[in-house]
């Protein structure tokens, strides 16, 4: 399993080369049967100007990992994937060091996906609750 988790993460690092993900530092960093983890630097670069992390950036994490794992658990060969909704609470303000994100399917439907994405920093306290909705649509 751990051959085959690898892989997979290997994989989706390497889809987020020049792109968004790229440029905030995201990596995915784990992966079970029902959820991804992806991680992210707080550095100035995603900083709000007071230095603190920008909502933003939370929320482009957020639905990178949830779209990701979107992706993963579909039929990739057949299917596109794309974010159609996201919310987030924003509940504790992080300066510096990693956050988490990890997005757990709520709902996995033929054509719509409803993902439960909770950043934590590294001591696991929360930092925001996203929910996000993907649709999954036919590769032409």
């Amino acid at each position: 399993m751990d051959e085959y988790r690898d892989k997979i993460l290997k994989v989706c690092n390497e889809s987020s080369k020049n792109t968004l993900m790229h440029t905030l530092d995201i990596e995915y960093v784990d992966i079970g049967e029902n959820y991804l983890v992806g991680k992210m630097p707080v550095t100035p670069k995603v900083h709000q100007p007071d230095g603190v992390l920008h909502g933003g950036a939370t929320v482009a994490l957020a639905e990178s990992v949830g779209s990701m794992a979107s992706y993963i658990f579909m039929d990739a060969q057949k299917l596109l994937v794309r974010g159609i909704e996201i919310s987030a609470n924003h509940i504790k303000s992080v300066k510096e060091g990693e956050v988490y994100a990890r997005a757990t399917v709520m709902h996995k439907g033929k054509t719509t996906q409803l993902w439960d994405i909770k950043i934590t920093d590294a001591e696991d306290n929360l930092i925001s609750i996203c929910k996000l909705t993907t649709i999954a649509l036919p590769r032409k």
